[in-house]
């Protein structure tokens, strides 16, 4: 019985108007101050929200965090729309 050639089959190579221009080892660093800012806000976030917790149930501080009471839904606004800007400036690091 005869043996079937095997095919070679050519390998995929886009065309140059698709390939990427920059390529990534050539692309700067990102600033120091991207993560800073991205940690920054990532703990600030969690402690809002721990201290509105506590202060909203369990502690009761007095009047020096007698605002968080009367922010009530504002608070999980701002401890959570903290952690999206620091997921924002996350996704500029490289």
């Amino acid at each position: 019985m005869p043996k079937s050639s095997v095919r070679k089959k050519k390998i995929y190579t886009p065309p140059p108007e698709l390939r990427p221009q920059v390529a990534a080892a050539a692309r700067k660093p990102s600033p120091t101050w991207v993560p800073v800012t991205a940690l920054a806000l990532i703990i600030f976030a969690i402690v809002w929200l721990v201290a509105y917790y506590l202060t909203n149930t369990w502690l009761d501080l007095g009047d020096s965090f007698m605002f968080l009471y009367k922010l009530q839904w504002g608070n999980l606004l701002i401890g959570f729309g903290a952690m999206i800007a620091a997921l924002v400036v996350l996704s500029r690091w490289r």
